[in-house]
């Protein structure tokens, strides 16, 4: 058996939602085969706990706006590892450590992974540079002209 159409509709919008707000390593898993209780789980990491619960808010917007309602929301109240479950898929979103941790890719390495068509993060700035999204200075010493 292999995930339903609904399902990998669902978890490319969970996909998307999560990379607007920046989230890393974002990868889905079709469980399907192993697992009754759902076809996809999704699978993102951030690198603070603010970030972890902006991308679990916009997540649940963008699947909201599909017609799928959480039925269950769990850890948000620490921000390291929320799950979010949609029947059809649930979205794992941990933080870094916790991500590298438990290594759910590695406990679940004998299920595909489903494309999900991101856009190609290559043009993005280092995330890691803190001054990444700081204008650029457009002036040179004081008193000089440019």
């Amino acid at each position: 058996m292999t995930a339903t159409l609904r399902a990998i509709e669902l978890a490319k919008a969970a996909a998307l939602a999560a990379d607007d707000k920046r989230a890393r390593d974002i990868t889905a898993l079709d469980v399907s085969d192993q697992l009754a209780l759902t076809d996809i789980f999704v699978l993102a990491s951030a690198p603070n706990d603010r970030q972890v619960r902006a991308i679990v808010d916009e997540v649940e917007d963008r699947l909201r706006d599909l017609g799928a309602k959480p039925v269950r929301r769990e850890g948000e109240k620490d921000g390291r590892w929320v799950l979010i479950d949609f029947v059809d898929i649930v979205v794992h979103v941990q933080h870094s450590d916790e991500r590298e941790f438990y290594g759910l890719e590695r406990l679940w390495k004998d299920c595909p992974t489903v494309d999900l068509d991101l856009p190609d993060p290559a043009g993005r700035q280092d995330e890691d540079d803190p001054y990444a999204d700081a204008p650029a200075r457009t002036t040179g010493w004081p008193g000089l002209r440019d």
